[in-house]
């Protein structure tokens, strides 16, 4: 039992509530987003998405038919935009070729098989594919982001070397397997990063500086 997980998700829940994330209309929408904001700040994404829906983009027949760099011109605010639109023009094509063009069959898969896929896919790492099982599919998986690292090593729970899997197995294995649960707590955690466990810490007024080592 990590005594810490539940505590630090009830302070943060106590101050900041509901989140309402993954801002996304659709399970395409979201598995997009979840390529876009790989090394970038949540608010290019949203210029990028912007984009592709004033396009009508935001579609398989719309993507897969449009050239990369027509697609790499749409997604430009979301920075590393030609690689990104490689990603995107790959994962289209998979789910054409292996799926039918549609993602129900996709996300019938059972969570392993599903995050097997997907980590199979050109330029999906756990944390992106993990993002997809969460959000997209409503699976009980927990996303560490460098926000959720961050926070655990100021605080002591976690060291430098500890993996992705093992980060996520603290919280996995202390709280019910429960997917609204993951995302609010995941979501509260990114506040937490850019409020206060930015680059530089902001530890006072934040709502877990209470468990800080030091105070103890």
């Amino acid at each position: 039992m990590k005594p810490f997980i539940q505590p630090s998700y009830d302070a943060l829940f106590a101050l900041w509530g509901e989140q309402h994330w993954w801002p996304a209309r659709t399970r395409l929408e979201m598995m997009l987003g979840a390529i876009l904001t790989q090394n970038t700040a949540w608010s290019n994404v949203e210029k990028a998405i912007a984009n592709l829906r004033r396009n009508g983009a935001l579609n398989f027949q719309t993507l897969e038919k449009s050239s990369r760099d027509q697609l790499a011109e749409w997604i430009r605010p979301a920075g590393y935009f030609n690689q990104k639109a490689g990603y995107i023009k790959a994962m289209i094509q998979t789910i054409r070729q292996d799926f039918g063009g549609s993602l129900n069959p996709l996300f019938a898969l059972d969570t392993p098989a599903l995050r097997k896929e997907l980590l199979s896919w050109k330029g999906i790492g756990p944390e992106t594919a993990d993002s997809i099982l969460l959000y997209a599919g409503k699976r009980p998986v927990f996303v560490v982001d460098a926000y959720t690292k961050r926070f655990l090593l100021r605080h002591g729970w976690c060291d430098q070397t500890a993996s992705y899997d093992s980060v996520a197995k603290l919280f996995t294995g202390t709280l019910p397997a429960d997917a609204p649960l993951f995302n609010e707590y995941h979501a509260l955690i990114v506040r937490l990063g850019k409020e206060h466990c930015n680059t530089k810490p902001k530890c006072e007024g934040c709502p877990l500086e209470r468990f800080l080592p030091h105070l103890h």
